[in-house]
């Protein structure tokens, strides 16, 4: 008999626009049930894939010493590659008053607590895509981001926090390693620490007009 799992009861909509990037207010102290983890991977493999191919899988990663040596690694790897913000970028990022400085604050924290975080997950895809052309890597990458994606908004739907890193990928190979990943026939797509919220009540972010976006027809 399976064991009903709660959830916070928020509307599809709701969960759409209330899943924000944490880093502050997660629970640092309060164990994550294995069972919700696997829940929220079992609707994340709900998405939908390129040709069917299902090739996606996550590294759930709650071990104190693996985690600490994945903190580790994950903080050398943080801001390499990083390419520079453009004037666009910037202007955008920094439209709400203090919406930065509280990133900055954010990702210090994550920095100094990662190894903390109860579960560190790290999606991944079977096959690499460096040398593929630009069609395979969109079917490629179409074929694992949305499952991510629809991690996350399990996640928040049953109390827990959530922030896309990517922090690992700099040192893919020696993540692999310490995960025992097969390099060279999987690829990891980012790190996701884990974590029930500090309050469970989050509200839309700030963000540019839709007519700045959307275009009809032609750009």
């Amino acid at each position: 008999m399976t064991t009903a799992i709660p959830d916070l009861g928020l509307t599809a909509l709701e969960v759409l626009t209330t899943t924000r990037a944490v880093r502050h207010r997660l629970a640092l102290d309060r164990p994550v049930d294995p069972a919700v983890l696997r829940r929220c991977v079992e609707i994340a493999l709900q998405a939908p894939t390129g040709r069917n191919s299902q090739r996606a899988a996550f590294v759930v990663v709650t071990e104190p010493e693996r985690k600490h040596a994945l903190a580790d690694l994950w903080r050398r790897g943080l801001g390499q590659g990083d390419e520079p913000m453009s004037p666009a970028d910037l202007r955008r990022a920094y439209a709400e008053p203090g919406s930065m400085e509280r990133v900055w604050s954010g990702l210090r924290h994550l920095a100094d607590n990662l190894h903390r975080v109860p579960a560190l997950v790290i999606p991944c895809i079977e096959g690499r895509a460096e040398h593929l052309a630009l069609p395979q890597q969109a079917s490629h990458f179409g074929s694992i981001l949305p499952a991510v994606w629809s991690f996350l908004l399990a996640a928040r739907a049953h109390g827990l926090g959530t922030v896309w890193t990517t922090g690992n990928l700099a040192v893919e190979r020696e993540v692999a390693e310490l995960l025992g990943i097969p390099y060279d026939e999987v690829m990891q797509v980012a790190l996701i620490p884990v974590a029930h919220t500090k309050g469970t009540a989050f509200r839309p972010a700030h963000r540019v007009p839709v007519d700045e976006v959307l275009h009809w027809n032609r750009w």
